[in-house]
């Protein structure tokens, strides 16, 4: 091992030619339509500035953030490409993005009159995406009300619609009628937009309505968890996982048949083992949940984890095998040589691979590109 590799204790290696690689095949994915790149979250842990620019490299060209403060973060960063953010609190002071040209999504007549007000405060005319709740229940405006606030949007002066839009809720289970029905819903509401005037573009599709349904395309998709390379619906693609999380083995012991490990002594060795201590543990984003259940890939295999999951560690049984202090330990990575992914953690864990990889941007662990 080199000294660089062995003086990070925790570290996310983040792959951006798989990362070009899933943005160029989504993009061609859908080939009428423009793309928007999700860095929402930090880039879902893998940095969202990095993840812009080559994103933006590859055949994205737009950005999306959750907030104001990401999308003025990538302002700061040099990021000149449109980019939409679409969720603020109320009091919100809209004026810095407005005038740094970001895109706000509005679903509400309150959000409307601030997003109003910050543009006439900073001599900018503000660009607007209207959100319809066809659905989710989440954010959006209610088909009820969507009419008046799509007449108030067009008598504002202020602003310009740019687009409508939606999410979906069920579009990672291929088939759910729910789909089907927010498509009709959002349809209705493009309809009720054009009608008071307006010419918006229209966006729909997530990771999964774009590879599922290319009826949902429309003028632009918003690719989020596929970029990063992790597949949200069960037919295969091309897709590449992008971080790989690795250490490196801190010290190794034999112990004999009899000796149990970590809190509460829950595994003892059946037989003589050796035992190798990796330092990263659910301070470092390792879930609790995968004790006695995760493996690693050390030493050109798979090895299990044995014992609990500790916040700072955790320890592997290499059997008779020799292993060495220093060794790089992959915890999860792209699967190619048979080490655990993501997938695998969240699948063991009960959750989302989103959560496994964005639950990595922790202040303990390096983050690398390369």
């Amino acid at each position: 091992m080199n000294g660089v590799m062995a003086a990070l204790r925790a570290e996310v290696v983040i792959d951006l030619d798989n990362l070009r690689h899933n943005v160029s095949l989504l993009a061609g994915l859908a080939p009428r339509a423009e793309t928007m790149a999700v860095v929402k979250a930090d880039g879902y842990g893998h940095g969202a500035v990095e993840v812009a620019r080559a994103a933006l490299e590859s055949g994205a060209s737009w950005i999306g953030a959750c907030s104001l403060g990401e999308a003025l973060a990538l302002r700061e960063a040099g990021i000149t490409a449109p980019v939409l953010a679409w969720l603020d609190l109320p009091g919100t002071d809209y004026a810095p993005g407005v005038a740094a040209r970001v895109d706000l999504s509005v679903s509400s007549a309150r959000q409307l009159a601030e997003v109003a007000e910050a543009a006439r405060a900073v001599g900018v005319e503000a660009r607007v995406h209207l959100k319809i709740d066809t659905g989710l229940s989440r954010n959006g405006c209610r088909p009820e009300e969507w009419s008046a606030l799509v007449e108030k949007a067009a008598a504002t002066p202020e602003v310009r619609v740019h687009a409508v839009w939606t999410h979906l809720a069920c579009a990672d289970e291929v088939g759910h009628p729910a789909t089907d029905a927010q498509a009709e819903r959002f349809d209705d509401a493009y309809r009720e937009a054009v009608a008071a005037g307006l010419s918006p573009l229209r966006h729909v599709a997530n990771s999964a309505a774009l590879l599922t349904r290319p009826d949902l395309h429309f003028d632009l998709v918003r690719p989020g968890i596929a970029v990063y390379g992790l597949n949200p619906v069960p037919q295969p693609f091309d897709l590449r996982p992008v971080m790989t999380f690795r250490s490196s083995v801190a010290l190794t012991k034999r112990i004999p048949a009899g000796e149990s490990v970590s809190y509460g002594l829950s595994w003892t060795a059946g037989a003589p083992t050796t035992l190798a201590l990796v330092p990263v543990g659910y301070g470092d984003g390792v879930p609790r949940t995968l004790s006695h259940r995760m493996h690693v890939w050390l030493a050109g295999r798979r090895r299990p984890v044995v014992g609990r999951v500790c916040m700072d560690q955790v320890v592997v049984d290499c059997g008779d095998d020799v292993v060495a202090e220093g060794d790089e330990v992959v915890l999860f990575g792209t699967g190619e040589r048979g080490e655990p992914t993501a997938r695998e953690w969240a699948d063991l864990a009960g959750t989302i691979d989103y959560e496994i990889v964005t639950g990595m941007h922790r202040p303990r662990v390096t983050r690398t590109y390369r």
